[in-house]
């Protein structure tokens, strides 16, 4: 009984044809255009950014720089998936270790076969702990990894503010 309505909904609609194999999708709303990833909404001005934040990400490598340094990115360069994957793992690595006290991005830079990651934190942990996961997560990192790794800590009373939005 279904099969000869949908036939006769077909017949009177020339333009949607049936397609051997495959199907149509019928979109009823217009294509939205604008880039609205990694932004943050404008507000009534109480809102704090970081630099980071405040920059749209059309802005890399003009008025901010790269989160992940290495050349792996370069024309017919091997590798640039896996050193993807393995900044990924590291970040999430590092958001685990010192939980709530990473206030910014960790910036990774290769150098030769050394893994250094600078690292911005608030001052929620005492430093006999901050120092004691430091070199446990070096030392960790360093085994995974095969490869010299240093992490380079920043600690700050309070976020940094670049303006308000």
């Amino acid at each position: 009984m279904a099969a000869p309505a949908v036939v006769r909904a077909l017949r009177a609609l020339p333009h949607i044809r049936p397609v051997l194999g495959g199907s149509r999708c019928l979109h009823s709303t217009p294509p939205c255009l604008k880039a609205r990833a990694a932004r943050v909404r404008v507000g009534k001005g109480d809102k704090p950014v970081t630099y980071e934040q405040a920059h749209g990400p059309h802005h890399i490598a003009h008025r901010k720089g790269w989160l992940s340094l290495h050349t792996g990115n370069l024309c017919s360069e091997p590798g640039a998936a896996q050193r993807a994957v393995e900044d990924a793992f590291v970040r999430r690595f590092l958001r685990g270790t010192f939980p709530g006290a990473l206030l910014a991005p960790l910036v990774l830079r290769r150098r030769g076969r050394a893994l250094l990651v600078s690292a911005l934190l608030g001052r929620a942990l005492p430093p006999a702990q901050l120092l004691f996961l430091q070199g446990y997560a070096e030392a960790l990192l360093s085994a995974l990894y095969r490869s010299p790794v240093r992490i380079e800590l920043l600690t700050v009373p309070a976020p940094p503010v670049y303006k308000h939005l």
